[in-house]
């Protein structure tokens, strides 16, 4: 029986390679994001390419979306073996320019919309015996590399302790490891930046299909462990 795969944000960027990337290694492909105009969009697209990609509406920075669209699948019968965090903003405000709004709106989507989401889909993994979580994070939220901007490395670094604390809640065949894409051309990253989405799916694409004797609560960049 095949998988299936749920992408956050899977519209553009990232997202969209990786629901491409995911698809092409054979897996049905849950493409969700927030404006169901340009999700529709791009999973048709995907689909004209013969690839196995539908959409589903989802807002991770709103609980109700994310049990709704958690609801919607279970009751036409779609079993989510692998989730997909990506959906992500990047505020560059400093520490004492930012203000608390979009302080707590990148707290909101990137930590709490992972937080929200796996608690959604990975119950029912540790059921099956089988899941895979990939947290899209950042060598940003890392002490290690150094912290990046407050509101987003914050987060970040939240997502990444999040990872950790999934990873030792289950059982089972299932894992849950955090990534690092790099700076990546894409509307949040900047056409001057030197990755292309392709080459950060590389990692994701790998720990989204990782073997069982593969790891559980890691942080990678480029398939390599990075520090915390």
């Amino acid at each position: 029986m095949g998988r299936t795969a749920l992408v956050t944000g899977g519209n553009r960027g990232i997202g969209l390679e990786a629901c491409r990337r995911l698809a092409k290694a054979g897996l049905r492909v849950v493409l969700t994001a927030r404006d169901a105009e340009r999700g529709e969009e791009a999973s048709e697209a995907l689909r004209e390419g013969g690839l196995d990609v539908f959409f589903e509406q989802l807002d991770v920075a709103d609980g109700g979306s994310v049990e709704a669209c958690a609801r919607r699948l279970s009751e036409g019968g779609t079993e989510v073996d692998v989730l997909v965090n990506n959906a992500g903003v990047y505020p560059a405000e400093g520490v004492f320019s930012v203000d608390e709004e979009t302080f707590e709106r990148a707290m909101n989507i990137n930590t709490l919309g992972p937080f929200r989401t796996c608690r959604a889909f990975v119950p029912a993994m540790v059921r099956r015996g089988y899941g895979r979580v990939v947290n899209v994070s950042s060598g940003g939220g890392s002490f290690g590399e150094g912290i990046g901007p407050v509101a987003y490395g914050a987060s970040k670094a939240a997502l990444n302790a999040l990872t950790v604390k999934v990873a030792e809640a289950v059982r089972g065949d299932v894992k849950a490891n955090a990534m690092c894409p790099g700076w990546v051309r894409t509307e949040m990253g900047g056409q001057g930046a030197p990755r292309s989405p392709a080459e950060a799916a590389d990692a994701l694409l790998w720990l989204a299909t990782l073997p069982p004797d593969g790891p559980n609560g890691g942080f990678f960049r480029d398939r390599r462990p990075i520090p915390w």
